[in-house]
């Protein structure tokens, strides 16, 4: 998915001031959703770069792990209209599509009328989307490739910007095939957060109905001139050469690879990943506030990025934790 063009930029001609001025939104978002989600300072870096680079994130992580709220806080600080559909076995792809049937009817004519259903919001949230019917999932994830989906009046365009947030279970995110894996830029794996961040989560929540919502800390159009800033950062020739050899050792079949990958990796990545770690860099350097990004931006994505990837042999000795401990070893 590329990132949205259509909304207005607000671009001033001033490369260098409208790079501050988003670079310092960007800031304010990261702080706001910091202060929202205790110890999971690297899962937030993660998602608002997924969106910054204009592509998808799945957030991974067993329950309470504060996947739905990571996607919650980042709809609210980015000044889009989220909404969330929590996918079951026996959910249909109209029912996302229109609104329920109650609300809808007839008009003077006697042409069968509707609203646009929950799917059309600029950030979905897509709750346990590995529990969907594979078809549904399936017809989900092509229309909002496509940026459009068939309703029974016709097709209706979805917002732009348009962002899928998909949450899985550790165990569920196996129901994805590489097709499907492939369609997100990278995984956001979310475990228990440390000792410091789940005693503030202890403190600071225990007994609250309803988490606190925190104000938009920039705005659609803010966000569409980030992502043009972002596409646009220079990359070193040395962070370039970095991404091929990172991407290129994970396939088995390449004379570059260790031989831990050749033992137990079936499929390494294809081109797709070495995209992703180029527009994520890019992405998490205008975060930050520099004007390109470095090794230590492939080295930060580099496991998000090709963890889901990687088709592990069956029966092989190493896991895939230690496939990503070698080809991180390597990575200079």
């Amino acid at each position: 998915m590329e990132p949205a063009r259509e909304a207005s930029s607000e671009a001033s001609g001033d490369v260098v001031a409208d790079f501050q001025r988003a670079a310092e939104g960007l800031g304010r978002v990261r702080s706001a959703l910091s202060g929202a989600i205790y110890g999971q300072d690297a899962a937030v870096e993660l998602a608002l770069a997924a969106v910054v680079a204009g592509g998808w994130a799945m957030i991974v992580g067993a329950p309470g792990s504060a996947k739905t709220r990571l996607a919650e806080v980042l709809g609210q600080a980015l000044g889009l209209d989220a909404g969330r559909v929590a996918f079951t076995p026996d959910l249909e792809l109209d029912e996302i599509v229109e609104e329920a049937a109650p609300r809808k009817s007839w008009d003077a004519s006697g042409v069968r009328r509707s609203r646009p259903g929950p799917l059309f919001r600029q950030l979905l949230l897509a709750d346990d989307l590995d529990r969907a019917a594979p078809k549904v999932r399936s017809a989900l994830l092509e229309a909002a490739h496509d940026g459009a989906v068939r309703g029974f009046d016709g097709v209706r365009p979805l917002p732009r910007p348009f962002y899928l947030l998909a949450t899985s279970t550790q165990d569920g995110v196996a129901s994805f095939d590489e097709t499907e894996a492939d369609r997100f830029l990278l995984r956001i794996d979310m475990a228990a957060p440390d000792r410091s961040g789940e005693r503030r989560l202890l403190v600071e929540t225990a007994g609250r109905a309803n988490a606190e919502r925190i104000p938009a800390q920039i705005d659609p159009e803010l966000l569409v001139l980030a992502q043009r800033l972002a596409v646009e950062l220079p990359v070193g020739e040395k962070v370039v050469e970095a991404i091929l050899d990172l991407v290129r050792r994970a396939r088995p079949d390449d004379p570059s690879a260790p031989a831990i990958v050749k033992q137990a990796v079936a499929r390494g990545p294809g081109p797709r990943a070495g995209q992703a770690l180029m527009r994520l860099a890019r992405a998490r350097a205008l975060i930050d506030g520099r004007p390109s990004p470095s090794i230590a931006d492939v080295r930060a994505l580099a496991a998000a990025v090709l963890k889901p990837r990687l088709v592990m042999a069956r029966g092989g000795s190493a896991d895939i934790e230690a496939v990503l401990t070698e080809l991180l070893a390597g990575l200079s």
